[in-house]
């Protein structure tokens, strides 16, 4: 009897589970020996900056009371403070008790002694559910360090410099080691907030904040060139070692001083953290953001692979991740929420392309590997006994995204397939990274290049614009993509980020902090948001309970010719609501709560992955200013003076120039 064919690998695979369906989730076996990290909690560390002011802690207790409140059941909390010396607090007994450890003031020092020595681990992380009351008591001592203490431990710093003694750097790699020494016993997750009030400016890892000034004026050189990199390797080694202690950290800077934020922002981007950045103590929403932040559910120790057919690869990946040492595109993720967003770009493994025979089409493939709290209720009966006495579980999860990619004919089908603001999302990386690289200037002209090239090629695939013996011109170039949909709001969107601060020149006065945190909140912002952010949404309504028009230009003829009274403005990180000088003074002011503009208001507000500013602004009476700049599309609108800010009908015809020039 003939024995049947053995069925090949590619046979095989078709029944694999991720293969017979497009979205597969598993739930990963445990293994015999994770008994106790099934029962590991998650660890909650804040490390506060005693080198500052009152108000700056004031804030910080506000926002951790709220954060204690976010904290899910079987949640452990620890407390730590730093200035030039670092204080571990014991909450478990009757009243708290702070240890203090003496950082070295020398940039290579490290502290002299473990901190397992200074506290036992288990003593330091304290179970929220029974001491919550004691934490908030031991937020109650925490004082600024006095100038008489800062002045004897300061010293000499770089080149002589008094240094304030704000010991950020060793303080973090103490954290972090002592953490990692009980990583997937004591605790699944760890998060740092880490409350900076100022730069580093004592011990191993002090920045230089001298480099942010007016020197570079005498010097000649390019400060949005020179400033945006970071000036030592120090917190780029020290998130590596957080990512290995399994450590995520989220940096609070509550500062209007130079900070540094390009040197600090890889402590929290590679550990799948975030930065949150505010200019001062009195109009800060820290509070609110670190209670959002909690509140929402979250996958920690996750790995990201992205696998792709023959035929093409991935390029460059985006997103706040640490990528894996030994294994291309594959990134390590301390821990994410739903609002977290990664991006990849592609290009052909050859000079083939795709093959347009045989029926395989190419194929995508996106694994997501992670670990979730999983509350008692949604545990089966089995389980229902350890759940009882743990209240929660861990559990160990996989997702497998498989796309088949539909290859297109014409170019004019890649068109129309566009996804305006998933192009933009791209886009946004590819400048901040070429920003990185190159200096702001280099990504303004990549940008501009980009809209030309694009143009150029739409108006030659729909044969608008052709030239005959290589200098007439036939037909006339449509900047506004008049024959495409898809693509026609991208001139706008391009030229708004170009006005946008992320790549505004440090001469129009932009703070070099400030372009960092937009770097870092715009990399991690799903498209729609991001779209906001940089283009925002502005309607307007009748009255508060009737809307007008549901989207305007950002000019300010809009207003003019809508002929509405109320304008209501979404720029992501602002709300504003703009009354016009000619609206009828019989029409509430501000917007009563219970009307369809505040409902409307408040549902953005819950759905933001930060709490935006809430504006009120009355035309005639209030200073419009703040509403004024973001209708960019005027000329000059920003009153800067500058000859480089063209209004959006000029920046049009500068791109009309461009691809004539291309095309030739």
């Amino acid at each position: 009897m003939a024995s049947l064919p053995r069925p090949s690998l590619a046979t095989l695979a078709r029944f694999l589970p991720e293969m017979m369906s497009s979205f597969v989730d598993l739930e990963l076996p445990e293994e015999e020996n994770e008994e106790e990290t099934t029962q590991a909690r998650p660890v909650y560390v804040a490390a506060v900056d005693l080198s500052s002011s009152e108000e700056f802690l004031e804030l910080t207790k506000s926002a951790l009371l709220a954060a204690l409140e976010g904290l899910g059941p079987g949640s452990l909390f620890g407390l730590a403070t730093f200035s030039h010396k670092l204080g571990l607090y014991d909450v478990q007994g009757p009243i708290p008790v702070v240890k203090n450890v003496i950082i070295p003031p020398d940039v290579e020092g490290t502290l002299p002694l473990e901190l397992e020595d200074v506290m036992p681990l288990l003593q330091f992380l304290a179970p929220v559910e029974t001491c919550k009351d004691r934490i908030a008591s031991a937020l109650e001592t925490l004082r600024p360090t006095t100038s008489w203490e800062r002045t004897t431990a300061a010293g000499q710093g770089m080149d002589g410099i008094l240094m304030g003694g704000r010991g950020f750097g060793v303080a973090m790699e103490a954290l972090f080691n002592y953490l990692g020494s009980e990583y997937g016993s004591t605790f699944a997750l760890a998060r740092v907030f880490a409350f900076l009030s100022g730069p580093p400016d004592f011990g191993a890892g002090q920045l230089d904040t001298r480099r942010y000034g007016e020197q570079y004026a005498s010097k000649g050189e390019d400060a949005d060139r020179a400033l945006l990199p970071e000036q030592t390797p120090f917190y780029k080694d020290l998130a590596a070692v957080a990512v290995q202690a399994g450590v995520c950290v989220d940096i609070f800077a509550v500062t209007n001083e130079y900070t540094d934020l390009a040197s600090l922002k890889f402590l929290s981007i590679d550990s799948g953290g975030s930065i949150y950045f505010y200019s001062n103590t009195d109009d800060s929403t820290l509070p609110q953001d670190m209670y959002r932040m909690l509140s929402r559910p979250y996958a920690f120790g996750c790995i990201l692979r992205l696998r792709t057919s023959s035929e093409f690869k991935p390029g460059n990946s985006y997103g706040h991740f640490f990528p894996d040492p030994q294994y291309e595109n594959v990134q390590h993720i301390i821990c994410c929420d739903s609002y977290a967003t990664y991006a990849y770009d592609f290009e052909f493994a050859n000079n083939v392309g795709f093959s347009r025979h045989g029926s395989e089409l190419p194929t995508l493939q996106i694994a997501f590997q992670y670990t979730v709290v999983v509350p008692p209720a949604e545990l089966s009966n089995s389980e229902l006994g350890f759940a009882t006495r743990a209240k929660h579980s861990l559990k160990r999860r996989l997702r497998i995204r498989t796309c088949n990619l539909e290859l297109l004919k014409m170019l004019t089908n890649c068109y129309d397939s566009v996804d305006p603001e998933v192009v933009l999302s791209l886009l946004v990386h590819k400048v901040i990274l070429a920003s990185l690289e190159q200096g702001v200037r280099e990504g303004r002209m990549l940008l501009n290049d980009w809209l030309v090239i694009l143009t150029a090629q739409y108006n030659d695939a729909y044969k608008l614009v052709q030239y005959k013996n290589g200098s007439s011109v036939t037909g006339q170039v449509d900047v506004a993509f008049s024959q495409c949909p898809q693509l026609q709001p991208l001139p706008r969107l391009v030229f708004a980020l170009l006005r946008n601060p992320l790549l505004r020149f440090h001469e129009e006065g932009v703070h070099p902090d400030y372009r960092i945190y937009l770097q870092c909140l715009f990399s991690a912002l799903e498209p729609s948001s991001l779209h906001r952010a940089v283009y925002p949404v502005l309607m307007s309504y009748s009255t508060p309970d009737k809307q007008a028009y549901p989207r305007h230009s950002l000019s300010r003829a809009a207003l003019i010719t809508s002929g509405s009274p109320i304008f209501f403005l979404d720029a992501f990180t602002t709300l504003i609501v703009f009354y016009s000088s000619t609206a009828d003074p019989s029409l509430p002011f501000p917007p009563p709560h219970d009307c369809l503009l505040r409902t409307s208001i408040n549902k953005l507000k819950q759905d933001r992955c930060i709490t935006p500013k809430l504006i009120f602004i009355r035309g005639g009476h209030d200073d419009a200013t703040v509403f004024e700049n973001y209708l960019i599309e005027e000329q000059d609108v920003d009153g800067s003076g500058l000859t480089s800010v063209m209004g959006f009908v000029s920046f049009l015809e500068d791109i009309s120039r461009g691809v004539l020039e291309y095309l030739k």
